[in-house]
């Protein structure tokens, strides 16, 4: 049983614009993401926290100054690769949802329901706790400084950083869109003030950190795939608008034009950065750096360099706002399709928001910050985050083959799909040879969600007596949450 709908007067109403007034005020998700917001939201999303830390990984990775360079070149353009697949996804399957809907369009429910699972029991709550605490550790540090901060405070200002974000996007979705757009000029000032004194000083003669730049002793191919994952992981986010399809303006147009601008931005300003830290640092130097973008402030920006570590927590923070912008969208998708459930399917009946499965993810983050032990779950997540977009791919490229009449409003070359999904599947299968633990580790608990398909979605094994006590708390939520099903179908 559930709390009644409002009753909608679309039936009695003949004029249509009585009835555009009955749709706009029933219970559902709007089409109010235009343009620039969806710009600001990838941008916004991509540029996190991994261009300040991801450099030192993919430098120790890939042994050298010039191959670094080349590494964060190869995944912009793989990530720009993976952007146009699913821009060809996200105008041919109309749905939000990202992963777990094209999953499921192109290769069955069980795929689909193993991306929301491991996006739900490690996925989401690693990168958004690595994510918040990057942001406490930015706010506090300054303050302490040259001191080691207080583990707890800086755990205490990344749940306040969380809860602020979880408010919001519980709120209301235009606030949430009008905060990342905010945020995502906030640090794009900060990649400026950072390329400008580097690229300056780079004209003026200051080359020797770039003499022998392909010259090293330590490159291994086995860490090659570790470097990309590096990479890959402070590019990745242009994935985050297709979870929000159904709310985005004129998506066949949007969705595309936004991914093509938003990837080539991200692109050119993540080269320039990472020139410009090598242009003020030594390769060993930023190797021993623990804040690289800190460190470079210290030498290339001494007037402004305490508003650095501000400027570095504010673009943590629009990460973390785009992430719980999108993801909860996953989560009410599945909740939709019945793989997840009904309560997280629906929305608050004011705000339009979908607040159960924003507050979904909300514990989940907070008891992984507590803990601490998320850095490891980087590399569960890496490993099956590139995946399940390597599989989402794939089955584009089958779903084309099937189906070759289906009208796809955005095509993108099939070659470029065929290099994005073998890639894709070369980097995943190298990093079980490369780093057999944690991959193998992400496989585990990835598989983990099989039995939990059969028991309880593809046939239910869960005792009577359990089903009415949780139909009884859904239903109890529902009322305190002031939420319900979705009265008009956007997709």
């Amino acid at each position: 049983m559930r709390v009644s709908k409002r009753e909608s007067a679309a039936d009695n109403v003949s004029d249509k614009g009585s009835e555009k007034t009955v749709k706009d005020d029933a219970v559902h998700l709007k089409r109010q993401i235009g343009l620039l917001p969806s710009i600001s939201f990838i941008i916004g999303t991509v540029v996190g926290s991994g261009i300040f830390i991801a450099p030192k990984g993919v430098l120790i990775n890939s042994g050298s100054v010039g191959l670094s360079l080349l590494v964060w070149t190869l995944c912009g353009i793989l990530s720009t690769f993976g952007a146009l697949c699913y821009a060809e996804l996200g105008t041919t399957f109309r749905k939000s949802g990202g992963h777990y809907t094209y999953l499921l369009e192109t290769l069955g429910p069980l795929p689909a329901f193993l991306r929301l699972w491991s996006e739900f029991i490690f996925i989401r709550p690693a990168v958004a706790s690595y994510v918040s605490l990057a942001f406490g550790q930015y706010v506090v540090q300054p303050l302490f400084m040259p001191c080691a901060a207080p583990t707890a405070l800086v755990k205490l200002v990344s749940m306040l950083g969380v809860t602020f974000v979880v408010a919001v996007n519980c709120w209301s979705v235009s606030m949430a869109a009008r905060t990342q757009m905010l945020l995502t000029f906030i640090k794009m000032f900060a990649l400026i003030l950072i390329i400008v004194p580097g690229i300056m000083a780079l004209v003026n003669g200051k080359t020797e950190n770039f003499q022998n730049a392909f010259d090293s002793e330590s490159l291994s191919l086995t860490k090659i795939p570790l470097a990309f994952y590096s990479g890959l992981y402070a590019y990745g986010g242009w994935f985050y608008l297709n979870f929000i399809t159904e709310e985005v303006i004129n998506p066949n147009r949007t969705i595309p034009l936004a991914i093509i601008v938003s990837m080539v931005t991200v692109i050119v300003f993540y080269v320039l950065v990472n020139v410009a830290y090598y242009t003020m640092m030594t390769a060993n130097e930023l190797l021993m750096s623990d804040a690289v973008a800190v460190t470079f402030a210290s030498r290339a920006l001494q007037g402004v360099a305490p508003a650095i570590p501000v400027l570095v927590a504010l673009s943590c923070l629009g990460a973390l706002n785009g992430g719980f912008f999108g993801t909860p969208r996953m989560f009410f998708v599945g909740a939709r399709e019945g793989h997840f459930p009904a309560i997280f399917s629906m929305i608050h009946i004011r705000n339009q928001t979908p607040l159960p499965a924003v507050l979904f993810l909300y514990p989940l983050v907070i008891v992984m910050m507590a803990r601490g032990e998320i850095f490891q779950l980087i590399n569960f997540a890496s490993f099956s985050r590139w995946f399940f977009i390597a599989l989402a791919t794939l089955g584009m490229i089958i779903h084309r083959y099937r189906f070759p009449d289906l009208p796809r409003p955005f095509k993108v070359p099939i070659v470029v799909a065929v290099i994005f999904t073998i890639v894709c599947f070369f980097i995943v299968g190298l990093s079980l040879y490369s780093d057999p633990w944690n991959t193998g580790g992400s496989c585990a608990l990835t598989l983990s969600g099989v039995p939990v398909y059969y028991l309880t979605v593809k046939k239910s094994y869960i005792p009577e007596r359990w089903k009415k006590a949780f139909n009884t708390l859904s239903l109890h939520l529902q009322i305190f949450l002031e939420v319900a099903q979705q009265e008009v179908k956007t997709y």
